[in-house]
């Protein structure tokens, strides 16, 4: 055997020296790791930039400075987004001297006037690196700033400066600012572009969100296909709000109560505003759109909890008074899934999850919104009880409804425990039914004994595995068979495998995967979700497989505390909630097993105070329905049947047998991985 210490060897370690270490200035972090700031590469990441340039305009009307925004999207791929705002400072910036103001926003991140509370009450985030990172993922940009009736403007090429702030002269009848940019073909590739019916319909939505605002949208011709719904010129302009955005949804369907549940709340101590408009059609016609500061919430958040909840109570409250007794059975889905909502929130220091703000986590505004429509609804009820009661008796009927099919479908947990050999080391709840109730896999007994300790015994199971289960994908029916592991998996559920998988016969209402928040707990994760997908695809395709979301890390500073999922949310917390806080620890949760059982229960399985990510075939639903109808009429390949095959093809890559698939695939990807442990 060859010495590992030979003198060659120490050579090759030797030249790991301090040059090797590359320091990223400017905007490079975002050109080398986009999936950071956008959340990837691919269309949907495309169109986020067009959000976060319309965002700054949004926050220009909201805050009173702007009435008019003006899209326009191009031939060439570009697009051109304009408003009559204040226009963006275009003067000597205090730390940078020799730049103006404009080019520091341009090209630095965390830089914008949204930390500071007297530029924005409400903005759609205060991150300060929308714009620019629009510049930093642009083969071309330019900006036009009219203030002060002067015209300025400078051009930009991959978050680079092409020259020094330009001054065009005098311009006496505009202001505001406009913004042109080209997405980067290196970064998304040539077959990527703007979508005409996307842009369209969030431009449309914006508008609703706020009726201060005129929206004109304007498109090349040539980039609209017959059957889309984008027009080559419109203007929108709504001013009842989302009123009108409800009618717009319903389009003239019969509604159980004629007159939508509507307001504006201006919330005490400028805290911020609520609008909500909300109406229950007579056939199963429900959907939920939430906002935050404009901002879509595909995966609802804080701000759709409060509303649940004031809804609920509110009714309860009527029925109450109403002396109508049956109402006792309604829970908030009853009340939610035969409406239409749309809310939308505007509050300051909002905080998302993640950098693409896709669920508000805002943990105050629930009670904020709870305490501010409940009182709201109870008044509405009550002012017409004839009306009330119909709506009241419609959602008991759906109640009714539920625990009969519940009655039917529910199997007696006593006697499937009786007909099934279930695992050894399986914790079960208690439950007599499957609804509600819920199984945690975890790794190692360590985590599986914390999570015994934390979790709800009426309705949450936990089932402990050792270490990293078998890649199914790959070994063969014996090799499955004689896993102890996977086997122990299959008889918990109980719901059979492949041709002999049986949903009706599935023991609980979600399966939720928590592993470490670390590397290895994500190895573990993608085995046993590709155990999930190659043997109860169905689980999945139905909706019933969950991933937990445990932090890494706890912050804490004086009485303020705060988890952090990943570095780069700890990052965000420091710059919002604890900035400018002198001393701030940290614990670095090691792995599950190490946390207190209390902090688990409250951070990763209280339904209440944790986060789930659902896993979906091909991806998770992270759009509007609006928004994804104008995606299908684009796109006139078979998206369904394309993406399972995709996803198919992606799995055999990563998991199967060929480990020069494997090699292929993270050669081409390496670029685009945004995080390493090194």
């Amino acid at each position: 055997m060859s010495d590992l210490f030979a003198d060659n060897k120490a050579t090759q370690a030797d030249s790991y020296n301090a040059s090797d270490i590359e320091v990223l200035e400017g905007l490079e972090p975002v050109r080398l790791r986009p999936g950071m700031y956008i959340g990837g590469t691919d269309e949907k990441a495309l169109h986020h930039l067009a959000w976060e340039v319309l965002d700054n305009s949004m926050d220009e009307a909201v805050a009173g400075h702007a009435n008019r925004i003006e899209i326009e999207l191009h031939l060439d791929g570009g697009i051109t987004i304009s408003d009559n705002g204040r226009g963006i400072p275009v003067d000597p910036h205090p730390k940078f001297p020799d730049k103006s103001a404009l080019e520091v926003i341009l090209s630095t991140l965390h830089s914008g006037g949204k930390f500071k509370a007297g530029a924005y009450e409400t903005s759609g985030g205060l991150h300060g690196v929308g714009i620019s990172v629009v510049n930093a993922l642009s083969d071309n940009m330019w900006v036009e700033v009219a203030r002060n009736k002067q015209l300025f403007k400078q051009s930009f090429s991959r978050g680079i400066a092409q020259g020094k702030l330009e001054e065009l002269g005098s311009t006496p009848n505009r202001r505001g600012t406009t913004v042109y940019f080209h997405p980067d073909a290196e970064i998304f590739g040539e077959d990527k572009k703007f979508k005409p019916a996307v842009l369209y319909a969030m431009a449309r939505s914006k508008a609703y969100l706020f009726k201060g605002v005129e929206i004109r949208w304007k498109c090349d011709p040539a980039l609209i296909k017959p059957d889309s719904v984008a027009k080559p010129e419109d203007v929108f302009h709504f001013p009842n709000g989302l009123v009108d955005f409800l009618q717009s949804e319903l389009q003239n369907k019969a509604l159980i109560v004629d007159t939508p549940f509507h307001g504006h709340i201006e919330l005490p101590d400028s805290q911020g505003k609520i609008d909500f408009a909300i109406a229950w059609p007579d056939r199963d016609l429900s959907f939920s759109h939430s906002y935050c500061n404009t901002i879509p919430t595909p995966l609802g958040g804080t701000h759709e909890s409060g509303l649940r909840t004031a809804l609920l109570r509110g009714l309860k409250n009527y029925a109450e008074f109403a002396d109508i007794k049956k109402a006792s059975i309604i829970t908030a889905d009853d009340v939610m899934n035969g409406a239409a909502v749309i809310l939308s929130v505007f509050i300051r220091d909002p905080q998302f999850q993640g950098q693409t703000k896709e669920r508000l986590v805002s943990s105050h505004v629930s009670k904020l919104v709870d305490q501010a429509i409940k009182d709201r609804f109870e008044h509405w009820l009550t002012s017409d009880p004839t009306t009330s009661n119909v709506l009241l008796n419609s959602i008991i009927l759906r109640a009714e409804d539920r625990l009969r099919r519940r009655a039917e479908k529910a199997t007696s947990r006593k006697s499937a425990t009786q007909k099934l050999r279930l695992p050894g080391k399986l914790a079960d709840c208690s439950s007599k039914t499957s609804e509600g109730t819920e199984i945690f896999i975890v790794e190692g007994d360590s985590a599986g004994g914390s999570a015994k300790q934390a979790r709800n015994r009426q309705t949450q199971a936990v089932l402990p595995l050792r270490g990293k289960i078998l890649n199914v994908f790959s070994a063969t029916k014996d090799k499955i068979k004689a896993n102890n592991e996977v086997q122990d998996m299959i008889m918990a559920l109980g719901c059979g495998t492949n041709d002999k998988f049986n949903l009706s016969d599935l023991r609980y209402e979600k399966i939720i995967i928590m592993t470490d928040a670390d590397v290895d707990g994500a190895h573990i994760a993608a085995l046993l979700i590709t155990f999930f997908y190659s043997q109860m695809r169905e689980l999945i395709e139905e909706g019933y497989l969950y991933l937990a979301q445990p932090p890494l890390y706890r912050m804490v500073s004086g009485n303020l505390s705060a988890y952090a999922r990943d570095d780069a949310h700890k990052d965000e917390l420091l710059e919002t909630m604890f900035k400018g806080k002198s001393k701030i620890d940290f614990s670095r949760f090691k792995g599950l097993g190490e946390m207190p059982a209390k902090q688990l229960k409250e951070t990763t399985m209280a339904p209440e105070s944790r986060t789930l990510l659902r896993i979906t075939v091909p991806h998770a639903k992270a759009t509007f329905d609006m928004v994804n109808e104008a995606l299908a009429q684009e796109d006139t390949l078979d998206a369904p049947t394309e993406r399972k095959v995709d996803v198919d093809n992606l799995i055999d890559q990563l998991m199967g047998k060929k480990a020069e698939a494997r090699y292929d695939f993270i050669q081409k990807n390496a670029e685009f991985v945004s995080d390493i442990d090194i």
